[in-house]
């Protein structure tokens, strides 16, 4: 399929909360943000860079019952990964914002650095040099 792209979505359970964090602490910026009239967010896409990734307030419909926040399983199966290139400050950034940092910025045996963290909701959050697009890297 040409042209198809990947965009992860997560539900938060104060999701207006989250997208100021992500915002704040990961540099995103909002490209479109639709509340719901109740005090949540009923869709919103937030971007960094040439990604995008879309979010909404947890609520109690069909789709909310298939997909949960971290915070109501108690964990996750599935985080993204979020190619930049000065990883150490957005280490340093994420950790003033609270994030809770689960692996320390690290070189890997592949190439790039990476580090994982936590939101305040915890979701799981990988940052790293290593491009897998690019082949120089």
């Amino acid at each position: 399929m040409n042209g198809s792209c990947i965009i992860p979505t997560i539900r938060y359970d104060d999701a207006p909360k989250m997208i100021e964090w992500l915002c704040s602490a990961f540099g995103f910026s909002r490209h479109l943000v639709v509340e719901d009239g109740q005090g949540g967010i009923a869709y919103a896409q937030l971007t960094l860079g040439n990604g995008m990734i879309m979010l909404g307030s947890a609520r109690p419909d069909e789709f909310g019952a298939l997909q949960k926040t971290a915070c109501s399983l108690g964990g996750i199966s599935q985080s993204p990964y979020i190619i930049v290139d000065d990883l150490d400050d957005v280490c340093e950034k994420a950790r003033a914002a609270g994030a809770e940092i689960t692996m320390e910025p690290k070189d890997e045996d592949y190439g790039g650095r990476v580090f994982s963290c936590r939101d305040p909701e915890g979701q799981l959050w990988n940052f790293g040099t290593y491009d897998p697009w690019n082949t120089g890297e």
